[in-house]
């Protein structure tokens, strides 16, 4: 999504002024995983503010091993160099000035995030054939997870958990979405009903709110370890809606024309488009079979 940004530039030489469109990339990966990042933060628990952010993503906590921390460490190094970047506006060439070598960052530092139902309660009875571990617990707005971090002797140990609001109170409703997340769904519904395709709809404003209501449902079940393109995901969740609430439209449509016709009146438009194509059709037929 690119928005224009008019910037004024002076030329000196003929003291002309002129103005020059700067595209602008206002809804990009980046910033929605620090958006999402920030959401489901607010509905986790952490012995430390500073705990919130981790250097890798496990599906298990025996994958901590040598490859993940040394891939741990690459991450939070680079991290560290985003930083530097946002802060002080470096540019490419400047990069290596500022990078921190890896090898350099504490084992004792690194934070493990370990995708895990543990500390979630049972909710037997929830679904008639639970297939998934996620079945048998209680229905979540995000995959659950825990931090970790290894001590002086290597072992691991616990530094928070999602959806609890301490240690041992589990809470589904203690956390929000930030505003920016929201404005961001907004953005996205909003363009994407401009679409050549969809603008021309008259209940596309319909397609926008079921879309919006979609991603306020299922905007932060977005999964980091699978993948770092959220745009792609809230877009296929967007399309999704707008396609489910246009064969709503058209199922009515079709119903509202064969009353009309079993009544003897006009149907619409497009029934009646389809009818002339289809007497056309017919004609063309019987010519050939002459």
């Amino acid at each position: 999504m690119l928005d224009f940004k008019i910037l004024m530039l002076y030329h000196c030489s003929n003291s002309k002024v002129y103005c020059v469109a700067k595209r602008i990339n206002y809804l990009n990966n980046k910033d929605m995983l620090i958006e999402i990042h920030k959401s489901k933060s607010s509905y986790c628990h952490f012995n430390k503010l500073d705990y919130h952010q981790y250097d890798i993503i496990l599906p298990t906590l025996d994958k901590i091993n040598r490859l993940t921390i040394s891939q741990a460490r690459k991450n939070r190094a680079e991290r560290m160099l985003q930083v530097k970047v946002d802060e002080l506006g470096l540019k490419r060439s400047q990069y290596n000035d500022y990078r921190v070598d890896h090898k350099t960052i504490l084992v004792s530092d690194l934070i493990f995030r370990v995708m895990t139902y543990d500390h979630i309660p049972e909710e037997p009875g929830r679904k008639l054939n639970p297939k998934t571990i996620a079945d048998t617990k209680v229905k979540l707005n995000f995959p659950p997870f825990k931090h970790y971090k290894l001590n002086k002797n290597g072992h691991p140990f616990e530094i928070g958990r999602s959806h609890h609001r301490n240690h041992n109170e589990f809470c589904l409703d203690h956390g929000k979405m930030t505003p920016t997340l929201a404005n961001m769904f907004l953005k996205l519904c909003h363009r994407y009903g401009t679409r050549a395709n969809w603008r021309g709809y008259t209940y596309n404003d319909e397609m926008q709110g079921q879309a919006l209501l979609q991603l306020s449902q299922i905007g932060l079940q977005f999964d980091e370890s699978k993948s770092a393109n959220p745009f792609a995901y809230y877009t296929a969740t967007i399309t999704n809606s707008f396609t489910r609430v246009l064969n709503i439209e058209k199922k009515n449509q079709n119903l509202r024309d064969d009353l009309l016709q079993e009544a003897g009146a006009k149907p619409s438009m497009t029934r009646q488009m389809q009818n002339q194509d289809q007497m056309e059709e017919e004609l063309k037929k019987q010519k050939d079979k002459k």
